[in-house]
């Protein structure tokens, strides 16, 4: 009897609009269906896990103790000796206001500032265990033994909090690191402290916020992985995280200060997370920033010990982050929700008078003032960013660079941007020679810079935008031709997309006469931004919508899947056969632009951003046909069959329907509840069966 696990096809994700779901019987239909709707859920983007927080080294050399009634008065610099104030209330009976004895079940400890109860389970020697209820908490109880330690629901949001400052001397310096015991490799202390100061030509006086991108040291251990990978399954593709990167989003002030021998005060507060939710931790330093440049380390750690009481990042649920007396409201969006809408948050005060915020995105970013300067050619930008190709963004501050490159980035959506790109790039970046050599093409990438050196630089790149001043929503732009890439010598250069790229599609007039009467008519800048994202919206679905259906054909059909065979292979993507489809099943269909499709369409299949579209939809459509095996072993009576083979034959059969079961709980396999509870009892009947010595092996045999 064969009984694979895994078809062994490489992990490839999507979500189609043309085809059928599959269905439980119907011999010529297809096993797998391309809806937009799909259940299917896209993996996370590797196998690191997000989650990223103290060392176990760390955590047992700060052993948990009861906390006393009163906050300890916190150090000069910020260090937290073990039984701080920061310890989270999530610690059950060693919580800074004291626990109550639950009645029934382990300790109890009802925490206001969370307006929810958090079970602690005594029943064993790992540690407490979480299991939350109220709303916000995001948790699947049973699907991991999850045991939370300090500072876990902190690194669930953020890996630290740094504060970088100039010193006549060393030059920028990382002054602090929040929590402490977080760990940055010299490396990423020096990339975060060239990345959170503007370029001196910048001239940014008062405060300046904007976001940078930095690799990640690689060979570090995460905590949290099981149950972060799995929130992060349930994210849009375009949000979930990068293992391999950290965003850093900073708030840096720049005032004149006549008792410094500099003659200002230059310092940076910097969030560094997983996250790429630039929305919320750009309010949030808004909040939190100024503040602290009045009250220093001891602010810092209230606001530590306020993220450490956060409920998880769970997508699709209302979220209550409270920040120094404030609530941020929130709805991180699911891989559900239809693409273009956002749920609306309520507003509203609440019962205990603090002031509530709601934020309408995580992640967006003010669309239509970014692209403001060159919205005569966003059609032009939005192939190049589809194909992948290099593209430098040259702008006057990192804050008006950083929010280029990310609408830039999310102009492709719902597909996932699958190269690098770095909001705002310094000469002093740790690849910096990597992706200025003239040695070889330049790399697929999209980076912003502000210093004039890159004019010269990055002078040999096929694509350059030079970004002036970002003007008032209220002032019409003026139309700005291509320029030849010859004619940009320094940054000085004037406003404009300097390359020879010819767009394969025609310029859609319309949208532009749109966004224009828009202006005129002072219309708001956040209804500007909407037109248009639903217009990159709707030219993305256009262009997608081909290959879904198309790759939803190579699903096998569900008469193939046998409960007695290893589940069938997807067949492989063909470029011509894909071609042939467009004759009649082409983005004509959605799209009224005319021009060279097919020609996007192959220079596409090439592209860093097919190849990891292609791989997450082939993932996701062999986790549907896993799926579908399970079902057929369900519904076939495998105890009859059990008693007409041997004994040895019957084990084997046990052992690969627990493995079976195994996979579809560390895969998060779309299978029905109630689906793997009938092979549960099948598996329970089968072992009942056996004489007793065998049922005594079995039911101690784990899997693998």
């Amino acid at each position: 009897m064969a009984l694979a696990g895994s078809s062994g096809q490489a992990s490839l994700r999507g979500g189609s609009a043309g085809g059928g779901r599959a269905g439980a019987g119907g011999g010529g239909r297809r096993a797998g269906g391309c809806s937009r709707k799909s259940p299917l859920r896209a993996p996370g983007a590797g196998s690191g896990g997000p989650g990223e927080a103290a060392s176990p080294q760390l955590r047992s050399a700060q052993p948990l103790r009861r906390l006393p009634r009163f906050p300890v008065r916190p150090p000069a610099r910020g260090v937290f000796p073990p039984g701080s104030r920061l310890m989270p209330a999530v610690c059950g009976t060693w919580a800074r206001r004291g626990a109550a004895r639950a009645v029934g079940y382990g300790n109890c400890v009802s925490n206001p500032r969370e307006r929810r109860t958090v079970f602690l389970s005594t029943a064993g020697s790992a540690g407490p265990t979480l299991a939350c209820s109220g709303p916000g908490t995001g948790a699947r109880p049973g699907r991991c033994g999850l045991s939370l330690l300090p500072w876990d629901r902190f690194s669930a949001w953020l890996h630290c909090v740094c504060v970088v400052g100039f010193d006549l001397e060393l030059g920028q310096a990382v002054e602090v690191i929040y929590p402490p015991h977080s760990k940055l490799t010299d490396k990423e202390k020096t990339n975060i402290c060239y990345l959170s100061f503007p370029d001196s030509n910048s001239g940014c006086l008062g405060d300046t916020q904007f976001c940078f991108r930095f690799r990640r040291s690689t060979g570090r251990k995460v905590s949290l992985c099981c149950f972060l990978d799995q929130l992060d399954r349930d994210l849009p593709v375009y949000l979930k995280k990068d293992p391999a990167y950290y965003y850093g989003y900073v708030y840096f002030r720049q005032v004149r200060d006549k008792s410094l021998k500099r003659g200002y005060f230059q310092k940076s507060l910097v969030l560094i997370s997983k996250l790429p939710y630039v929305h919320l931790f750009r309010t949030m330093l808004k909040q939190i920033a100024p503040e602290y440049f009045e009250k220093s380390e001891a602010f810092l750690e209230a606001v530590c010990s306020d993220v450490d009481r956060w409920p998880p990042p769970a997508p699709g649920k209302i979220l209550h982050l409270p920040i120094m007396g404030i609530i941020m409201k929130l709805r991180i969006p699911t891989y559900r929700d239809k693409p273009g809408t956002t749920p609306i948050v309520q507003n509203m005060h609440q019962a205990d008078a603090q002031i509530s915020m709601a934020l309408p995105t995580v992640h967006e970013v003010d669309l239509f003032r970014c692209f403001c300067p060159v919205f005569f050619h966003i059609q032009m930008l939005w192939e190049l960013v589809l194909l992948g190709e290099p593209l430098v963004v040259m702008a006057p501050s990192p804050s008006e660079s950083s929010e280029t490159v990310l609408a830039l980035v999310s102009c492709i959506s719902p597909l996932k941007y699958c190269s690098d790109f770095r909001p705002y790039f310094t000469i002093h970046d740790s690849e910096f020679k990597e992706y200025t050599t003239r040695t070889q093409a330049p790399p697929s990438v999209i980076l912003g810079v502000t210093n004039p050196f890159f004019a010269k630089t990055l002078q040999h790149w096929p694509h350059i935008i030079r970004i002036g001043d970002m003007k008032l929503p209220g002032e019409v732009p003026k139309q700005v031709k291509v320029k030849k890439l010859k004619n940009l010598k320094t940054l000085d250069s004037k406003p404009g997309v300097y390359t020879s790229y010819k767009p394969y599609l025609n310029k859609d007039e319309e949208i532009v006469k749109q966004l224009q009467k828009g202006v005129q008519q002072k219309r708001p800048t956040e209804a500007q931004s909407v037109i248009l994202r639903r217009y990159f919206l709707e030219l993305t679905e256009s262009f997608i919508i081909p290959l879904e259906r198309y790759v939803a054909s190579l699903m096998p059909l569900q008469k193939c899947i046998s409960p007695w065979k290893s589940p069938p292979q997807l067949r492989q993507f063909s470029q011509d056969d894909f071609m042939k489809t467009l004759e009649k099943a082409g983005p004509q269909l959605t799209s009224g632009l005319k021009g060279d499709w097919i020609g996007l369409y192959r220079h596409f299949l090439k592209s860093p951003n097919f190849d990891g579209w292609f791989r997450s939809r082939q993932k996701e459509m062999t986790q549907k046909l896993e799926a579908l095996h399970l079902e057929a072993l369900c519904n076939e009576n495998l105890v009859f069959w059990s008693q007409k083979h041997t004994e040895v034959e019957t084990v084997d059969l046990v052992l690969k329907l627990k493995n079976k079961l195994l996979q579809a709980d560390r895969e998060q396999l779309p299978v029905k509840t109630e689906t793997l509870k009938k092979l549960q009892t099948h598996i329970n009947d089968i072992i009942l069966a056996l004489p007793d010595d065998l049922q005594d092996i079995l039911l101690k045999t784990g899997t693998t």
